[in-house]
């Protein structure tokens, strides 16, 4: 039987360090690459190089990651506030930065004067257009869609998105990317909230109607869903971790794509006002410490 051969090393930049950008740096570098994660204050950076940490010393607790893999691990990350430091000699860049259309847009114009021509350069947002994202590109054709899940360092499924200027080499290097971080790649075409984004924002938002209506406690509606649909983590508290804000701003962004079905709840509307976008703030529909789940916000149930 013939051995594959490894895949090349390559230089990956990942643009951001909150949730999702820390964590494709982590499952970056633990496939062997180089990793530069860039964010525009080093607090940020310093902070999400101490989830990598966090993540990878859990690995290690729980025997599925050694202590020279952490070692390792770390030693191929490196974080940086400048651009352009970032995005140096990258074979890879993928930017994380917050779902804004004109950020993104911005993000991927200014990586474009920075990087090779044949740099690769990639979104991770979850439901915006990738097609108008990579619009801002001179060379459109080396922009593609890989939206990761979270927890990235757990979560097994890419999305790679196929944009309209998408070349068939890009979309080659994207697939093969994923899969060498042993994760499934699944193709989809840029349509509002792909496949994955639109079925999970379906769900969460009738599981906080659901709430709004007294239905059930966000507690049982997750229960519900991860004992009886063996879901990973249930639509309520999936939503805190994501963020409220960004559940919201999908739910608009679909509502104005697709219709009513995604009007977001007043309860969602609500939370996001008073700044309790979930697991970030320390509460959403659930009160959190130290990354853990302490109590149910008491302004989530009428009773």
């Amino acid at each position: 039987m013939m051995v594959p051969e490894p895949l090349p090393v390559m230089q990956v930049s990942v643009l951001g360090a909150g949730t999702m950008g820390h964590g494709i740096a982590q499952v970056s570098a633990m496939a062997g690459h180089e990793v530069t994660m860039r964010d525009i204050e080093m607090e940020y950076v310093r902070n999400g190089m101490d989830a990598i940490e966090e993540n990878l010393q859990g690995g290690v607790e729980r025997d599925k990651v050694t202590q020279a893999e952490l070692s390792a691990t770390l030693d191929r990350i490196s974080g940086t506030t400048s651009l352009e430091e970032a995005v140096a000699d990258a074979d890879l860049v993928v930017e994380a930065v917050p779902e804004d259309m004109e950020l993104k847009r911005e993000t991927v114009s200014d990586v474009e004067t920075l990087v090779g021509e044949e740099t690769i350069i990639a979104s991770n947002t979850s439901s915006l257009s990738v097609t108008e994202i990579m619009s801002a590109l001179d060379s459109p054709e080396r922009g593609i869609g890989l939206h990761f899940f979270n927890p990235v360092h757990i979560m097994g499924l890419v999305e790679v998105v196929v944009a309209e200027q998408t070349d068939e080499s890009t979309l080659a290097f994207a697939s093969e990317f994923v899969e060498g971080l042993d994760k499934t790649a699944v193709e989809v075409g840029d349509s509002p909230g792909f496949a994955s984004s639109r079925l999970g924002v379906a769900l969460g938002v009738e599981a906080m109607r659901m709430v709004q209506e007294g239905v059930a406690s966000p507690h049982d509606i997750d229960d519900a869903m991860e004992l009886g649909y063996n879901h990973p983590v249930g639509p309520i508290e999936l939503g805190d971790v994501v963020g409220l804000d960004v559940r919201l701003g999908i739910l608009e962004y679909l509502r104005e794509e697709l219709g009513e079905r995604f009007r977001p709840p007043q309860i969602l509307k609500r939370k996001v006002r008073a700044g309790k976008l979930g697991k970030k703030t320390g509460e959403g529909f659930y009160v959190w410490e130290d990354g853990e789940i302490v109590g149910v916000s008491e302004d989530v149930m009428g009773r």
